[in-house]
């Protein structure tokens, strides 16, 4: 069950715009794979396997996962170079995507791409689309989900001619930055000049932290920290990378301008929109997903006693409270770099994680080795009956752990 699945059992209207980096099942036979990278010019044998391909439905995508319509992007970054819309590519590829939008940030691998493909116009085309979706279902009676995943600021950082330089840091991801909040600005813009905006819910969130292959060292010799006082940047463990901001706009319920420091997960979505609409969640959806409805309505208590992150190494970090424990997978690679395998930091005192604790508080190091271990056997964090992992789940650190994997 997603969101979407769960929104149109309530008679809700659907649709995603954007990025659908979740799996597309793309119609490509082994013998084809050959034809999907490449760089130059594309032959009439290339041309062929794409019209083949790319004229084919796309399974697994948006539309086979509750919603009614879609349109956008796999990653922007890589190809084919195109739109989609539904599960159809929006046009043929018949070009190889030119070396001048490869690389420095731009696109990422080489690839089919539409013919005079440029990667500045894929922003505004996504808040054209949001916007038309908000006027075209105002007017009709059923109530409506978008999910908007935005393409933006992941690469490419090609920023529109009219934002270059607009953050005054010579840097194309805070160009980029405030150029996507324009974009987010006009879908604003356009629910509150449809005349739904006070009762429609609306959540602005990142999936994490500030990339510093963007540029990072070079903002903070600038005086400008995208981190803030928090460790680390995308992809890792620390707060830098995980803790973002949670923007929520409800103006017949929210009240403006409030702050709420709850611990808060974006798989607390579906639970949240089953709260509202005055459902039960079936017991094998939305497992790790605690309902925020309490702490939109006002109040200031905890919805949620713990949450598990995820570094890209695989290293988990478990927040219980306002402590954290990170475990590395690796002695060695702890050791690499200058950690302990195992680190305790009380983020209410230590918000930047400098100072570990683990050893002034071995009691809580290993009760939250067991929380994590009891979250893992259930494979759930809510009530319900034992679920099943959908992946493997190796425990940490591996010098003192069982070494065996467990689905």
């Amino acid at each position: 069950m997603t969101i979407a699945s769960l929104a149109r059992q309530h008679g809700y209207r659907t649709a995603a715009v954007g990025k659908w980096h979740l799996g597309w099942n793309w119609p490509i036979k082994p013998q084809q794979k050959r034809f999907l990278n490449g760089r130059g010019a594309a032959t009439d044998e290339h041309r062929a396997a794409w019209k083949e391909i790319f004229s084919q439905p796309i399974a697994g995508g948006p539309t086979t996962r509750g919603f009614d319509t879609y349109f956008g992007t796999d990653v922007p970054n890589w190809p084919p170079y195109c739109f989609i819309e539904n599960d159809r590519t929006v046009g043929i590829p018949t070009e190889f995507l030119p070396d001048t939008l490869l690389g420095n940030n731009q696109a990422s691998t080489p690839g089919p791409a539409l013919k005079d493909w440029k990667l500045e116009p894929t922003l505004p085309a996504l808040g054209d689309r949001v916007c038309q979706i908000i006027v075209e279902n105002a007017a009709k009676p059923e109530p409506f989900l978008i999910y908007m995943p935005l393409t933006t600021p992941h690469t490419p950082l090609a920023v529109n001619a009219e934002w270059k330089g607009k953050s005054g840091l010579d840097n194309a991801c805070a160009d980029l930055i405030m150029e996507t909040d324009a974009v987010v600005g006009r879908v604003l813009a356009a629910l509150e000049k449809s005349g739904k905006s006070d009762n429609t819910l609306v959540f602005f969130t990142s999936d994490n932290g500030f990339a510093a292959y963007a540029g990072a060292k070079d903002l903070e010799a600038r005086g400008h920290f995208p981190s803030g006082p928090l460790r680390g940047y995308k992809t890792d463990v620390h707060e830098g990378g995980h803790r973002e901001p949670f923007l929520i706009r409800w103006p017949a319920v929210v009240k403006p301008g409030g702050v709420c420091g709850q611990l808060v997960h974006h798989a607390d979505l579906i639970a949240t929109l089953a709260d509202i609409l005055g459902t039960k969640l079936p017991d094998n959806a939305g497992e790790d997903s605690f309902s925020l409805l309490p702490l939109l309505k006002g109040e200031d208590k905890p919805v949620r006693e713990h949450a598990v992150s995820c570094a890209a190494t695989g290293i988990p970090g478990i927040r219980q409270g306002s402590w954290k424990l990170i475990l590395s997978p690796d002695p060695k690679l702890a050791k690499a770099a200058n950690n302990p395998d195992t680190r305790l930091y009380n983020l209410a005192e230590d918000i930047a994680e400098t100072t570990d604790l683990a050893a002034e508080h071995p009691e809580r190091v290993a009760q939250m080795k067991t929380l994590y271990e009891t979250l893992i056997t259930k494979g759930r964090s809510t009530p319900g009956t034992p679920q099943k992992n959908d992946v493997e789940v190796i425990r940490y650190p591996r010098d003192i752990a069982t070494k065996k994997k467990q689905k």
